[in-house]
């Protein structure tokens, strides 16, 4: 199977966390572009969505499904988002679609984070993808320095020459070269550095379940 065909079976099986009658956490991304779009064939038993990210809430609404704001819910009973690597504890790299903050609180909003992936995210350690960081524009280059003194190379994420620019206003730092073996540790210190908004680690937002696409159909791993 094609990488965008498991895309699009892990989308589709994710459909079975979806609670009738309730509000669902919807994250960012070509993956969950396919479970928005399966999303759509249950629309008419839920109530509606939370999104991560404008580009989803745009998805979203344009298949019918309404889009509430995070504060005009308490709580979200699942958030099914997809992940740039997962490990064997599920903590996870995400941000390559640059929504990780928004990501992060829907996440922290919901009792189960269900994540949906293709096998090639499947990671012994973090660390392989480079990792992304939502920063304040005036702190890139001390931030910089922070990811050199741990043996990384942070770079700003440019589009057509010029810095990306994040639905909150802010730009990203991409970090190679590190090897994440402790993730609850760095996520908590980064997360402290003054200029972070977010460390795309998510350890302490993990996910419950993986669905894994695999060419042998969907895998289903619970942590």
């Amino acid at each position: 199977m094609t990488q965008d065909e498991l895309k699009a079976l892990v989308g589709q099986a994710a459909l079975q966390y979806v609670v009738a009658g309730e509000i669902v956490g919807v994250g960012t991304g070509s993956t969950v572009n396919k479970f928005i779009d399966a999303l759509a064939s249950m629309r008419d038993s839920i109530r509606g969505a939370v999104s991560s990210s404008n580009a989803s809430t745009q998805r979203l609404q344009a298949l019918g499904i309404p889009v509430f704001d995070s504060n005009e819910v308490d709580e979200l009973s699942v958030y099914i988002d997809g992940a740039d690597e997962i490990d064997a504890n599920g903590y996870m790299v995400k941000g390559g679609g640059a929504a990780l903050t928004r990501e992060k609180i829907v996440a922290a909003q919901s009792r189960r984070f269900v994540c949906i992936a293709d096998e090639s995210k499947l990671v012994e350690v973090l660390g392989r993808f480079p990792l992304p960081v939502e920063v304040i524009p005036m702190a890139v280059r001390r931030l910089k320095r922070q990811f050199a003194a741990l043996g990384g190379v942070a770079s700003l994420r440019l589009k057509n020459g010029q810095p990306v620019v994040t639905d909150n206003g802010q730009h990203l730092l991409d970090v190679t070269g590190l090897s994440i073996s402790e993730p609850l540790r760095f996520e908590s210190e980064v997360n402290q550095w003054p200029g972070v908004v977010t460390v795309g680690v998510f350890a302490h937002q993990k996910a419950a379940v993986c669905l894994l696409g695999t060419g042998g159909g969907v895998r289903t791993i619970s942590y």
